[in-house]
């Protein structure tokens, strides 16, 4: 393995996410990551881990890069700060409460509450809302309270995303089933008693603990960094090449200006060549002196 690998897998074992459940409670659909038990534990695979997490890693760069975004999805008490720190510093979407039916498959409505929250806000900050009576003004602030609540992560999420993590798969089915009716990729942590046919692409794991939750949130988001400077990369190449073909033309359209300015002077310089009609010479008549 290269270094940066050995990197990884030293955060992960610290982190304790090679400890499954119980081996009364798994799911052997996990079989192929199981290394072995160990004091009644499952003990996870790493090296499937590590395989699962690059693996993840490349598609999640490859997804930011195209323009698109990410949502992570965690709404089980040890992974919601980890998820709110980390997607909220990488500016990506995030649900860390309960997930709200149609939050995917039916945007539009989503899209409209977000809208009343930035009307609740607007009131709020312009003191607007102090002009109402007390009964209103409570009702507004616990609606406004509500909705931040439910949808604050993804209030910038403007259109579908590109995939989606879970932290959990057994817990999040909802999201994952509206990710999948919409052909939205999915990336899960997985532990010993999950499904990894729920996600994607899995990455078998400890979903339980906060330290293994944030060491592969956190990797996650480094994904996330580089694929958001190929995005500005991509975006700066763009606008260079437009700027090089709009220098070309305005260049091309200077030079048939000049050349059309100069063909101009050339006809004005040019000198008249008017042909002037020469009269015929008079024969003058003989002279008698001639004549004789």
């Amino acid at each position: 393995m290269s270094e940066s690998s050995n990197d990884i897998v030293s955060k992960l074992l610290e982190a304790g996410i090679h400890f499954g459940q119980r081996r009364s409670s798994w799911n052997p659909k996990m079989k192929p990551y199981i290394w072995g038990v160990r004091n009644g534990l499952h003990i996870i695979d790493i090296r499937e881990t590590v395989k699962g997490l690059l693996r993840a890693k490349a598609y999640i760069r490859q997804t930011v890069a195209s323009g698109k975004d990410v949502v992570f999805v965690g709404t089980k008490r040890q992974a919601q700060s980890a998820i709110q720190k980390y997607a909220g510093e990488a500016g990506m979407p995030w649900v860390t409460e309960r997930w709200l039916g149609g939050t995917l498959t039916n945007f539009a409505t989503i899209r409209s509450r977000l809208n009343r929250l930035n009307e609740l806000e607007r009131l709020v900050e312009s003191g607007e809302i102090d002009t109402y009576s007390k009964k209103m003004t409570s009702q507004l602030m616990r609606e406004k309270a509500k909705i931040t609540r439910n949808l604050d992560g993804i209030r910038n999420m403007n259109k579908l995303p590109g995939a989606m993590v879970v932290i959990d798969a057994n817990n999040e089915t909802n999201a994952l089933r509206e990710a999948t009716s919409l052909r939205i990729p999915t990336i899960g942590l997985v532990d010993t008693d999950g499904d990894p046919q729920l996600v994607d692409l899995p990455i078998p794991g400890n979903d339980d603990s906060l330290r293994s939750i944030e060491v592969v949130i956190a990797d996650l988001m480094g994904a996330v960094s580089q694929g958001l400077q190929d995005r500005r990369a991509k975006a700066d190449a763009e606008t260079k090449k437009v700027e090089d073909e709009a220098r070309d033309a305005a260049a091309q359209e200077d030079n048939r200006q000049r050349s059309t300015r100069a063909a101009f002077k050339s006809d004005e310089e040019a000198p008249a060549t008017d042909t002037v009609a020469v009269a015929p010479e008079k024969i003058s008549p003989a002279n008698d002196a001639d004549k004789s």
